[in-house]
């Protein structure tokens, strides 16, 4: 159960992520951004690489000695913050990391989305941890939900079958 829970909370926090960085140095050569102006596409795989080459070094320090605004992952290792919003919610709701940040300042609270989803990650957990413990006869041992069960992929969770 505490695994579940654990991996859950794990999956749900991504979302939750606001990363910004509290200490990120000032490097000789400021990295390019994975974008030139707000038109051109966003590359999640270069701005990820990016966010990698922040962090290296601190990736085992927990996320909010390294990332500013952490609201729900609070514990989790640095290093696990990104893979755990890359996984867990990009591909979860098929968006990329812009559809809750603004990249140029990952800890902005301009995105609804950002909150939105720490909400639906409260709701997820209190499913996981309250309501699924209390249903007689499921087949599985501990049941969990979690993004994709409603969301499929789409921003819009499924709410019929066609």
């Amino acid at each position: 159960m505490y695994r579940t829970a654990l991996y859950f909370g794990l999956i749900a926090a991504t979302c939750l992520f606001a990363a910004g960085f509290s200490d990120p140095g000032t490097p000789a050569e400021a990295p390019s951004l994975p974008f030139t102006t707000a038109q051109d596409t966003f590359d999640q795989s270069k701005a990820l690489a990016l966010l990698r080459e922040e962090i290296k070094g601190k990736e085992k320090l927990p996320a909010e000695t390294v990332f500013k605004n952490i609201q729900t992952l609070k514990g989790v290792p640095a290093g696990r913050i990104l893979a755990i919003m890359e996984m867990g919610y990009s591909r979860s709701l098929g968006v990329t990391c812009t559809h809750c940040h603004n990249p140029e300042a990952w800890d902005s609270e301009e995105k609804p989305a950002k909150q939105i989803t720490r909400e639906m990650a409260a709701m997820a957990k209190t499913i996981n941890s309250e309501l699924l413990a209390k249903i007689q006869n499921l087949e599985s041992a501990s049941p969990v939900v979690n993004c994709t069960t409603c969301h499929r992929g789409q921003v819009k969770p499924a709410t019929s079958l066609d």
